[in-house]
């Protein structure tokens, strides 16, 4: 490809609607160009990019028995009411009617679509194991689309969906497809590595995301330095807060006493309280909806005033994703207080007709001498012991792990990153195949549920996080697997006939019929600019031939970020061949 004849509308400055580095890249290299929030057009340069990532994809999927299909992006809404998932997702979901007034759901994902498939064409055990993939559009509306393609309305993603015959089963599909992860995402020069996850609105026994350490990155992961154990913050559990709740015997009933305006943790930590964080109990409500069917209900958490709601766990906990904080109007009906003032001492619940739910955190268990809300504007309660004064529902894990923490496995301090999540998988088991009512008859005739996996890779944010994690002061790395072109030849001359444009078609030519992919800087420019352009765009290696490195019988190879170095001409396709094996291997 000769630039003249390509698209490549690189920017000097960065405009200012990107936020991070890698955003500020994919514009001012000419990767892509926005349309409006949450929208991109990729330019050819970029597609060539997605491409590469896509096909890296697709053989390595089709390695471990994928089968690729391409499903609808227009989804009959009915299949979204079916699994459940019209309510529980609904902040994410496109809708249209068409001219018949009927309800259409733009595909955020395909669970429905491919168990609708399953349901219809699956019948025996015989058929199974089967795993069906696609690479395709998807549409989710995110409330605030940004970081580029990181938090996009429209994005493309390979999701893929196993079918098994057996748990047993499901769980070879699994670690096949776990491993096929690892593979694409080295290949596309991401370090990575995987993490437990929570499985969120799409369900499941168990998941693994695959993050991308970034500072910039939206997720929380926490992880042990010996490699035993890493986890998003979302799943992440610890051996407790470093500093226990007190349990030392007390005899003492809870004492209510006046704290006129006191309504945070730090109100009370505060002279002339002096309440450590550790010694406080902090009360939540939640209006929550276990389903479609069921009416909203009132549930009250409880957690050490120093530990935060992990919402996630809180979900998992109450089995449903749809939930909200009550209002203030909401909680004063049923416990006569407001916020701030609030505590789940059964003596104090009493005016309350309503039955509550009362989770509470684990880090509370047997805990004794605590201070809470008195369910009564202006006033505390002190001496409060968990396991005398407060009927709990159930216990649970609900907190935010916090560093320092202690790791269950190996006892030693964790630590926390920043990172981008690239990839997901997850185990389903027969959620969807229930709903759907995909069976099968097994070898002995009876009617069974196949047992399914879940697997999603964001492929443009994978694009994005290359950049992210590649990249220095004068533009992109691309890793030479993905990059859009593997060497841009950039004569200093580009005068028709002289000697200078003779090497370096001589050399494109040359290079193409080796089967490298070569672009060839032909604009009529200042050699700064080109080389600043190359730095920029960021091809894995640049020939430079100028009239006096040409006049000593060499050109001039530099590998992106790496250092010049002078080869004879009748060497440098020879040359560049060894840096491309070399980048491969070390790739």
């Amino acid at each position: 490809m000769r630039w003249s004849r390509s698209f490549i509308p690189t920017l000097k400055e960065s405009p200012a609607e990107a936020e991070i580095l890698s955003h500020k890249l994919l514009l001012r290299a000419g990767v892509v160009r926005r349309l409006t929030g949450g929208l991109y057009t990729f330019l050819p340069l970029g597609l060539r990019v997605l491409r590469k990532i896509e096909g890296i994809i697709r053989e390595e999927i089709s390695s471990v028995g994928g089968l690729e299909v391409l499903m609808p992006a227009l989804q009959p809404s009915e299949i979204w009411h079916q699994s459940g998932r019209y309510e529980t997702a609904s902040g994410v979901l496109y809708k249209a009617r068409d001219r018949s007034n009927k309800e259409w759901v733009l595909s955020p994902t395909a669970e429905e679509v491919i168990t609708t498939l399953a349901a219809g064409e699956i019948s025996s055990y015989r058929q199974m194991p089967l795993n069906f993939f696609q690479v395709s559009v998807k549409f989710r509306d995110e409330i605030r689309p940004r970081f580029g393609l990181m938090r996009a309305k429209e994005f493309i993603m390979k999701d893929a969906y196993s079918f098994d015959c057996s748990d047993e089963a499901a769980t070879i599909s699994y670690r096949k497809m776990f491993a096929a992860y690892q593979r694409i995402f080295n290949r596309c020069g991401l370090i990575n590595f995987p993490v437990e996850a929570d499985t969120g609105v799409i369900g499941g026994s168990h998941s693994h995301e695959f993050m991308v350490p970034a500072e910039t990155g939206e997720n929380d992961v926490v992880y042990c330095d010996s490699g035993q154990y890493a986890a998003n913050i979302e799943k992440a559990t610890s051996a407790g807060p470093l500093e226990p709740a007190s349990k030392s015997e007390t005899g003492d009933a809870p004492e209510k006493f006046y704290t006129p305006g006191v309504t945070s943790i730090e109100g009370l930590r505060a002279a002339p309280f002096n309440v450590s964080g550790s010694q406080q109990i902090k009360t939540l409500i939640f209006m929550v909806k276990p389903s479609v069917a069921d009416a909203t209900k009132a549930v009250v958490v409880l957690l050490r005033g120093d530990d935060q709601l992990n919402e996630a766990k809180f979900a998992g906990l109450v089995g449903s994703t749809v939930f909200r904080p009550a209002t203030g109007d909401e909680i004063f009906s049923m416990l006569n207080a407001h916020p701030g003032s609030l505590g789940a001492v059964t003596s104090t619940l009493s005016t309350s007709s309503l039955t509550l739910t009362v989770l509470a955190d684990e880090a509370l268990r047997g805990a004794r001498g605590m201070t809470t809300g008195a369910n009564e504007d202006g006033f505390h309660l002190r001496h409060v012991n968990m396991d005398r004064d407060v009927l709990v529902t159930c216990w649970g894990d609900l907190r935010t792990v916090k560093a320092g923490e202690l790791c269950v496995s190996t006892g030693k301090p964790l630590k926390i990153q920043r990172a981008i999540e690239v990839g997901h998988v997850f185990k389903l088991g027969t959620k969807y195949s229930e709903k759907f009512n995909a069976r099968f008859l097994d070898a002995e005739g009876k009617s069974q549920l196949c047992v399914m996996g879940c697997y999603g890779i964001g492929v443009t944010r994978t694009l994005q996080a290359i950049i992210e994690q590649s990249n220095d002061k004068d533009g992109i790395i691309w890793p030479l697997a993905v990059a859009p072109y593997a060497v841009c030849i950039t004569p200093l001359s580009v005068v028709p006939g002289s000697a200078v444009m003779q090497t370096a078609e001589r050399l494109y030519t040359e290079l193409t019929a080796a089967g490298v992919e070569v672009m060839l800087d032909d604009r009529d420019d200042r050699p700064g600019v080109k080389f600043k352009d190359a730095d920029l765009v960021g091809f894995p290696i640049r020939l430079g031939i100028g009239e006096k490195s040409l006049a000593k019988g060499e050109v001039e190879l530099k590998p992106r970020g790496g250092v010049l170095q002078a080869v004879k001409v009748e060497d440098a396709v020879k040359q560049v061949l060894a840096v491309i094996a070399a980048k491969t291997l070390s790739e």
